[in-house]
């Protein structure tokens, strides 16, 4: 990839406090985006591109040019390791491609400032390829997903930590119910349910859109989903504290507490590693494709074929685009299918008119 030339920044380079790290690794990622647009990246890849090498900054906890391969190996064989193959692709790739800016651009200042030698941390050996199956989401059919929560339902009675188990049990199966983000269930609190809004009661999701912008919708409790929900908030939610009423009580709590004794919120990080496990035991099929996300597109899919129009769909599952909509229903959509058996039709009524 060409990369269009920029001014260099800081052409005597002093990295000698944190303030002076820290301005420079921001000069790095405005010259890193500069270079990019010009070569013709559109700005979605782009803001994608900055979130994982951002991610991969905050978990180093370092300046980036200092990482290892040893250290790549923990992020994706420790992080990331349970989450799906595409998307460690999709990191490594923006993470190389930061690197190969370092290198081309900087590893002579940064050498001199710091001793250091930029190097990238992927090789043959710790990078993620993309996987062949992922490629078009696919989800398990509705058949399979029953097969995989009927046999964590009934793991749940001999496991060794009941709470967490049932807690991950009932986010995972609300994922595949209604479509809500992983990021969005560990935001619930039992107070954004609203038991008595509209015909079915109702719960806010919040999450967090493109630019750092907040979204917030209702989605009303269907397809289960209410029961679901009332049998976990009055029944195993008080397993881990008595805080359930209290206002901004986590829906899904985590093990952790406050200082004050109540929970704290469930990571995604846990919800993924749950469902990895018992996918692997019960669906053995999807292992290692099944995340949270395909359990949106599971039940994205579900609702369309139970006859919800696709509007609806994506007021319900919080797209700004029908088009993104669309991806996540177009693998059980008949409209190709439908429009040949309709045109056969009608040269059949041509063909016996003629013959006629």
């Amino acid at each position: 990839m060409g990369l269009a030339a920029v001014r260099n920044l800081r052409p005597e380079l002093r990295l000698t406090t944190p303030e002076d790290v820290e301005a420079f690794e921001q000069d790095l990622l405005a010259e890193f985006v500069l270079a990019r647009s010009s070569a013709g990246t559109e700005d979605k890849t782009i803001r994608t591109d900055l979130s994982a090498i951002c991610e991969l900054r905050d978990w180093f906890g370092k300046p980036l040019w200092e990482m290892a391969p040893q250290d790549m190996d923990r992020f994706f064989g420790g992080k990331h390791r349970s989450a799906m193959q595409t998307t460690k692709a999709r990191k490594a790739q923006a993470i190389g491609i930061f690197f190969e800016f370092l290198e081309m651009r900087h590893q002579a200042d940064i050498h001199a400032a710091t001793g250091v030698v930029v190097e990238t941390p992927l090789d043959e050996l710790n990078r993620p390829r993309g996987n062949v199956h992922a490629r078009l989401r696919i989800p398990p059919s509705a058949p399979e997903i029953e097969q995989l929560f009927s046999g964590w339902r009934d793991d749940l009675g001999s496991v060794r930590k009941y709470a967490p188990s049932v807690r991950s049990y009932t986010a995972m199966r609300l994922a595949s119910l209604l479509g809500p983000r992983v990021s969005e269930l560990c935001l619930l609190n039992v107070d954004d349910i609203h038991w008595h809004m509209g015909r079915f009661g109702k719960v806010l999701l919040r999450g967090k859109g493109s630019r750092g912008r907040k979204k917030e919708r209702l989605v009303p409790l269907i397809n289960g989903s209410r029961e679901l929900l009332e049998w976990w908030v009055h029944g195993p939610r008080w397993e881990f504290d008595d805080q359930v009423n209290a206002p901004g009580a986590p829906l899904f709590p985590s093990e952790r507490r406050h200082p004050d004794g109540s929970c704290k919120r469930v990571g995604d990080d846990t919800l993924r590693t749950a469902l990895a496990g018992m996918v692997t035991e019960h669906l053995p099929k999807f292992s290692g494709r099944l995340s949270p996300h395909l359990l949106r597109h599971f039940a994205a899919s579900d609702l369309y074929l139970s006859g919800m129009d696709i509007v609806a769909l994506q007021e319900l599952l919080g797209h700004e685009w029908l088009h993104t909509t669309m991806i996540y229903v177009h693998v059980t959509r008949t409209h190709v299918e439908d429009a040949w058996v309709q045109a056969g039709q009608r040269a059949s009524i041509r063909l016996g008119g003629g013959l006629r």
